[in-house]
C-alpha cells in the first residue's frame, strides 16, 4: 500500500521499507508468562494513571 509520499522515495528506500514490513510480518509475538499481581483495567503507561488504591506510584 504505497502513499504519495512513498512514491517520492528513492528505490533503495522503498526496498528498505518493504524489507522492514516483511520482517514485522514474520516476527513472532514473544511467549511471555502472565503477569502476577498486575493492574486491572487500562494500561497505566498509555493512560498516565499511576494511582492504585489511592496511592500514587512513580518509578
Amino acid at each position: 500500500m504505497a502513499t504519495d509520499s512513498e512514491n517520492d522515495l528513492p528505490a533503495a528506500a522503498r526496498r528498505a521499507l518493504a524489507e522492514a514490513e516483511e520482517r514485522r510480518r514474520k516476527a513472532d509475538a514473544p511467549d511471555l508468562p502472565p503477569e502476577l499481581g498486575g493492574r486491572d483495567g487500562p494500561e497505566p503507561v498509555r493512560y498516565g494513571d499511576w494511582e492504585k488504591k489511592g496511592i500514587a506510584v512513580d518509578f
